[in-house]
């Protein structure tokens, strides 16, 4: 009777571990979820001009390059946006849809700036597989950087007039 008192205690202890452990499990994944696009902002400045990507959850790794062309993710298709210098920015993980495909981000996809110096148009040219890709068409070549910032996240992304 004594030997089956200890593998009761052992049991609910088991099991009293694995309750604690599970919600711990839980709630760690769902700090890794894809963090999604909520808004886009754009603004001008007095020596630049700013886009601010509002994103919901943690901060995304993000690449920039210069490009030539801007083309759509997937097709390859050429972006149609006004201007001479285009600039590529890629969130890495991010989308603009939730796990179950509805869109996160309900503003245009493609949109002119006619307020802003340099930056001519903005666009998302691709969301698929946990990249997000977000192109400029600006007027000139200018100097341009790019930083998250936290609570909330938001990717900004300025370009110098």
């Amino acid at each position: 009777m004594n030997s089956r008192l200890r593998k009761l205690a052992l049991l609910v202890f088991v099991l009293a571990a694995v309750g604690v452990v599970i919600p711990a499990a839980s709630s760690a994944s769902s700090m890794t979820q894809t963090p999604v696009l909520t808004g886009i902002r754009t603004g001008r400045h007095v020596d630049f001009d700013r886009v601010v990507l509002d994103l919901a959850g943690h901060r995304p790794e993000f690449f920039v390059r210069c490009v030539d062309q801007l083309h759509y993710d997937g097709s390859g298709e050429p972006v149609p946006l006004p201007g001479a210098y285009f600039l590529e920015v890629r969130l890495a993980p991010a989308a603009a849809h939730d796990d179950n495909g509805n869109p996160t981000y309900a503003g245009p996809r493609q949109f002119t700036t006619p307020a802003l110096t340099n930056v001519q148009a903005v666009a998302i040219t691709g969301d698929f597989e946990a990249n997000l890709t977000v192109g400029l068409g600006m007027r000139r070549d200018s100097w341009h950087r790019v930083f998250v910032l936290d609570s909330p996240t938001r990717v900004v992304i300025d370009v110098g007039h």
